[in-house]
């Protein structure tokens, strides 16, 4: 016999990002996507691991309290360099001044997720932290690559699920699609705790 899966509690995804919701769409859930109100300014002496856990909860509290009956997501992630915040560059001239700095150096992706249900009382923020080594980029090599891919939009001014693989010499992590901009093993860990059956 038939058994229907059980009823699930509504899942919103907390964000705009066509990124995140491109990988959320691969656990095959039903989901809403909403954006987050959030002032996302680093306070005074914040380290970029603690912004983006700060961050991420908030953002998924700023969407729960919108829907406080689903479960909802929210993610961040801030570049750090030497434990400096690098944001998204939002330009040409910005982008080739992050990517001169990163060159030869190791960057940290900070990518926190945040799972919070208003109605059950369920939060939970977790870290995926991805270590990136840029090779030590020609100013040729970053102007070719800017202009290709345009990564105007990506902390750290590279996409590394496309052309800025190539800039790259190494990348380490325990959840690589922490890279992309949400982190899905820790993602399904969390969805799991919160009651959502998973496959």
């Amino acid at each position: 016999m038939h058994q229907s899966p059980p009823q699930q509690r509504p899942l919103v995804l907390g964000s705009t990002s066509r990124y995140r919701r491109e990988l959320l769409q691969r656990l095959n859930l039903s989901f809403d996507v909403a954006a987050p109100e959030v002032d996302e300014t680093p306070e005074p002496g914040e380290t970029p691991r603690a912004l983006a856990l700060r961050l991420a909860l908030a953002k998924a509290h700023a969407v729960a309290t919108q829907h406080p009956m689903a479960i909802v997501i929210g993610s961040d992630q801030v570049a750090d360099l030497d434990g400096e915040p690098l944001g998204k560059p939002g330009n040409h001239e910005r982008a080739v001044q992050q990517l001169r700095r990163m060159r030869g150096h190791t960057v940290v992706f900070q990518t926190a997720v945040a799972v919070v249900c208003i109605a059950t009382g369920f939060e939970q923020v977790d870290l995926a932290p991805v270590e990136v080594k840029f090779r030590d980029l020609s100013d040729a090599e970053i102007e070719r690559y800017l202009r290709a891919e345009e990564p105007y939009d990506c902390a750290g001014s590279a996409k590394s699920e496309g052309l800025g693989i190539a800039l790259l010499d190494a990348i380490h992590s325990d959840d690589h699609t922490a890279l992309v901009g949400l982190p899905l093993i820790h993602t399904c860990r969390m969805l799991r705790a919160a009651g959502l059956v998973l496959p």
